[in-house]
């Protein structure tokens, strides 16, 4: 299992990757490919923030961080309702 340092470097390296995509297209649409990697980059930051508050609440509550698990892309989006 991956410790907070390296969910925060892979947090950080997805959200300069986005905005690479959104800077590179300033007053232009994105490809459909480039739409594509955006919509995943959402869900896999979305699952890592997930992962990372499961991660602090288990501590908070005295239990073991790392039986935190990436929950499904289903799951996680549907937070947002």
């Amino acid at each position: 299992m991956a410790d907070d340092r390296n969910i925060r470097h892979h947090i950080s390296e997805l959200v300069e990757e986005e905005h690479r995509l959104e800077r590179a297209h300033i007053g232009k649409p994105l490809s459909e490919e480039e739409q594509a990697r955006l919509q995943l980059i959402n869900v896999e930051l979305d699952r890592l923030w997930d992962l990372l508050r499961q991660r602090d609440a288990r501590r908070a509550a005295g239990e073991d961080p790392d039986a935190a698990q990436e929950r499904d892309p289903s799951v996680v989006e549907n937070y947002r309702q």
